[in-house]
């Protein structure tokens, strides 16, 4: 299986989130992409005529591509991002924007429905709170939408919280994601 592991861990290896990734990962072979190296680029005017002038003319084997081509030939998406304002660092939605590619990673039929093209069966997507996800999981939301829009069947998170609250016990916290962990290895 072809897994392909997002890590927009931005504070490296000090990173609870990065911990929890490497735990759900260990002895699997997979590709990472380190969002903090890459230093992507938004799209902006120039860049998002360039590329959409080579979509229209059905030219991918430009590197503005790459991404796309990696993300959509992945069996299995594994992100991995700290809960950063209420979703996830501005890195990763930047990456999303990257993969997100008409006639890479979705497309749209006669009938105008959007039909994703992505070989992955499931994206997991694991983070760590300083507070609570409840009622405000937005980054989760919007990958789950993701998922669905480039034809990505299941979704899955694992999440530790509270890790920032004074007097929680984080340890536990850690240890409830990790059996997450362990449930989801074994299915």
């Amino acid at each position: 299986m072809t897994v392909l592991f997002v890590n927009a861990c931005l504070r490296g290896e000090d990173s609870r989130t990065l911990e929890l990734c490497r735990e759900y990962l260990e002895g699997v072979d997979y590709t990472e992409v380190t969002l903090g190296d890459l230093k992507l680029d938004p799209f902006y005017g120039e860049s998002v005529a360039y590329r959409a002038q080579l979509e229209k003319a059905g030219v991918f084997d430009d590197s503005v591509f790459d991404l796309a081509k990696q993300f959509a030939e992945a069996e299995e998406i594994v992100i991995g991002a700290p809960y950063w304002d209420l979703s996830f660092p501005a890195a990763l939605k930047v990456y999303i924007e990257h993969v997100s590619v008409c006639e890479i990673t979705f497309h749209y039929t006669e009938d105008a429905r959007c039909e994703g093209l992505c070989a992955a069966k499931r994206l997991t997507y694991i983070t760590t709170a300083g507070g609570s996800l409840t009622g405000a999981n937005f980054g989760y939301e919007y990958l789950c939408g993701i998922a669905a829009m480039f034809g990505i069947p299941e979704t899955r998170m694992v999440a530790a919280e509270c890790m920032d609250v004074v007097g929680a016990d984080h340890e536990a916290a850690m240890d409830q994601a990790r059996a997450q962990i362990a449930k989801l290895r074994s299915e």
